[in-house]
Parts: C-alpha cells; sequence; structure tokens
C-alpha cells in the first residue's frame, strides 16, 4: 500500500512538475551571473539532500528563478529611481514613492508563488529549511543565543520570539542584498529587546552574565 501510494505521488509531481515546466529563467542573463546563481540556490537543495534528484533540479530551479525575479524587481525600481532625479520637485518625490510602491507590490505578489511552488515538491519542514538557508540561519541562530542568554524565559516569551524572527525571515527572504536581509532582522531585533525589557527583563545583566557563562565553558560571543 505505501508502495503504491508513493509511486502515486511521485507521477503526481513529475506530472505538475511537467505541466508547470519548471526550467531554468536563464535566457538573456550573463552566463557567470547564471552560474553564480545557480550555485547560490544549490545550497537549498544541498542542505535538504535532493541535489542529485530530479526534485532537486525543480526546486533549485525554482529558487534560482526566484533570485533572478528579485534581481529584476529591484533593477526596475533603480532604473525608474536613476530616471526620476533628473525631475523637479514634487513629480520627483512622486516618481521615487511610486517606483518604491510598485517594487514592494511585486514583491509581496511574487513572494506567496514562489512559496507555492516550493510546496508541490516539498513539505512544511522543507520549506523552513529553503527559507533559512535563504537567510543564512539568522532565525535559529538569533533564537538559539536569545535562549542561551536568558535561560528563564517562558514559553510564551519563546513563541513570541520566535514569531517575530520568523516574521523577520518573511521580508528578509525579498530583501536586496545581505546587508539589507541583516538590517530586518535587526530591526524586529529591536522589537524582541523592547518586549522584553517591558516584561521586567535587564538585557544588559542578562548579557554580562551570558558573557562570562560563555567564558567560563571556553567560548566566545
Amino acid at each position: 500500500m505505501r508502495k503504491l501510494l508513493f509511486i502515486f505521488v511521485t507521477l503526481m509531481i513529475a506530472a505538475l512538475a511537467d505541466a508547470q515546466s519548471f526550467s531554468l529563467d536563464s535566457i538573456g542573463r550573463e552566463p557567470d551571473y547564471v552560474n553564480s546563481i545557480l550555485s547560490r540556490a544549490q545550497k537549498v537543495t544541498d542542505a535538504l539532500q535532493i541535489s542529485d534528484s530530479e526534485m532537486g533540479i525543480y526546486v533549485r530551479n525554482i529558487v534560482a528563478n526566484r533570485y533572478f525575479k528579485l534581481n529584476d524587481i529591484y533593477a526596475e525600481r533603480d532604473s525608474v529611481k536613476n530616471a526620476a532625479s533628473a525631475l523637479e520637485e514634487p513629480e520627483k518625490k512622486a516618481a521615487l514613492e511610486a517606483a518604491e510602491n510598485k517594487k514592494d507590490m511585486l514583491l509581496y505578489r511574487s513572494h506567496f508563488g514562489f512559496i507555492a511552488d516550493l510546496s508541490i515538491f516539498l513539505d512544511d519542514a522543507q520549506i523552513e529549511t529553503v527559507k533559512d538557508v535563504m537567510t543564512y540561519n539568522v532565525v535559529n541562530v538569533t533564537f538559539d543565543a536569545q535562549c542561551d542568554m536568558i535561560p528563564n524565559l517562558s514559553d510564551e516569551e519563546k513563541i513570541q520570539i520566535l514569531a517575530w524572527l520568523k516574521e523577520a525571515r518573511e521580508y528578509a527572504i525579498d530583501a536586496e542584498s545581505s546587508n539589507k536581509k541583516h538590517e530586518m532582522f535587526g530591526k524586529y531585533k529591536g522589537r524582541i529587546n523592547n518586549y522584553l525589557s517591558k516584561r521586567g527583563y535587564d538585557l544588559q545583566k542578562e548579557r554580562e552574565a551570558w558573557e562570562q557563562r560563555v567564558k567560563a565553558r571556553g567560548g566566545t560571543l
């Protein structure tokens, strides 16, 4: 029964993949740029341990195409902003705002399509892995560090912290650069710090005590 179910699911995936044609969107792009993006996308399939499978190729292409799409969205915004720089106020301000608004709209619309494409091949836990690889695993590193710094965090506080970090990750996935991704997490880390301060934690003292504990076990921050 399980074998039949596996065969059925495999055939369904193949049919869906064939129907939606998850080919690489590389036409008109510089070969070196394409290879760089493919290398980045393969970090995802390597983490999922599917790089050597047909499914791995589809997932790699979906991730690579997402990077291509992001580049196209930001390139269009920059082109419009560059053209707007020659305008006089208030037309200049309006054009710059319109460029940012269109960028945000395109990011929002395409974000959920990316996740939907991944869901054809991957389960929820695997999609979490994709998101973490694309954002340098900041969610897990930050959450683990927060729990290590304040060992007596309540379950409620841990849930809230993790929820905010994952919310930050949704935005960071679509950020235009590594720095912008980290800036987004920094914004949410500030929110977390304010939240913990309001709940009575002295974060300076907590960090000092944490540094001593880490040092005592031979580590560094």
